[in-house]
């Protein structure tokens, strides 16, 4: 199980967000999100958004630190990038 980590930098609500992915499939993605205690709600179209204050937890439960760059390249090569303008459902 890889998933993948981008520092939180992305600002939003008042707070800073990373985003969470997997390179693998979905289903590895909401399997870690929910060991992590992420809501159903923090799922967006093919990441995860995670709060600065909750980045430290991901990490030490496995998650993998890299730019925000390598991690849209790695899941663009899986082919699970979707991006706006595309709904999909949770789960696949």
């Amino acid at each position: 199980m890889t998933v993948y980590i981008d520092p939180p930098t992305w600002p939003g609500h008042g707070r800073l967000w990373s985003h969470l992915v997997s390179d693998v499939s979905f289903d590895e993605l909401h399997a870690f999100a929910e060991e992590l205690g992420a809501p159903p709600r923090a799922f967006e179209r093919d990441h995860y958004d995670l709060p600065a204050d909750r980045y430290a937890d991901a990490v030490a439960a496995g998650a993998v630190e890299v730019g925000s760059k390598e991690l849209v390249r790695r899941l663009t090569a899986a082919g699970l990038r979707r991006p706006k303008g595309r709904t999909q459902p949770r789960s696949s």
